[in-house]
């Protein structure tokens, strides 16, 4: 079975994601910076709601994956629309 490049985490997929990233270092020039973005289980937002419902991080990964999506949204919206860092290329 082949499996087109729009099916999420196939080979196709990731083989897509390669590609049009060296099309576009090949267009802007190769990054100058890479940043990593981790989700801390202490956070305040996370401690808050878990100690209300007397849970660990692991009882409700839902939770977590939600408030790791906004910050990671807030941290994407610094970087390409505030430019926090300074004009981003691509």
């Amino acid at each position: 079975m082949v499996l087109p490049s729009s099916f999420v985490g196939g080979k196709r997929y990731m083989d897509q994601l390669y590609f049009d990233g060296m099309a576009i270092s090949s267009a802007v020039g190769f990054p100058d910076l890479f940043i990593t973005f981790t989700c801390n289980p202490n956070w305040p937002e996370i401690k808050q709601v878990l100690q209300q419902m007397n849970l660990k991080p692991q009882d409700r990964p839902d939770l977590i994956t939600r408030v790791f999506k906004i910050k990671f949204d807030e941290l994407l919206a610094d970087l390409t629309k505030k430019h926090v860092m300074g004009k981003v290329l691509a």
